[in-house]
């Protein structure tokens, strides 16, 4: 008996993660609310990848915290992921999506305005300074 690797089982790189269909980042719909403002637009060239993948995969990162290039292989890659929010965020189409999205939530009682928090472990501390100076003036003179 002659085995060869053209009858070995192929295997994916996702090939030994969890069994189960994976939590969608948007509901079905959340997305009919703002699937309008993600219009095809084809330009030649290259089919573009969809843009509900590619919105999944922002909105994946920009939950997770994690590294463009830690995108999970469920997703578009990172760097159609990373190049759709930018011309999203310069056309206006993301800040509109999210307000549609937070306005349901809102209209639902999901959002509470009274708690608020802000992330800043990517800001430098200035040295205890009460109004942010430029590092250099708090050095002395060597």
């Amino acid at each position: 008996m002659l085995i060869t690797l053209e009858h070995w089982p192929r295997r994916g790189r996702n090939c030994t993660g969890a069994r189960t269909v994976l939590k969608s980042e948007l509901t079905d719909e959340q997305w009919h609310r703002i699937a309008d403002l993600f219009g095809e637009d084809p330009t030649g060239g290259r089919p573009r990848i969809a843009p509900r993948p590619c919105l999944e995969g922002i909105l994946w990162v920009l939950r997770s915290g994690a590294r463009w290039k830690d995108l999970p292989e469920r997703f578009p890659s990172y760097s159609t992921c990373w190049r759709r929010l930018a011309e999203w965020m310069s056309d206006g189409t993301f800040a509109e999506a999210w307000r549609r999205v937070l306005h349901q939530l809102d209209r639902k009682g999901r959002i509470d305005w009274e708690v608020a928090m802000a992330d800043a472990t990517f800001v430098p501390a200035k040295k205890g300074a009460k109004r942010s100076a430029s590092p250099n003036a708090a050095r002395a003179a060597s």
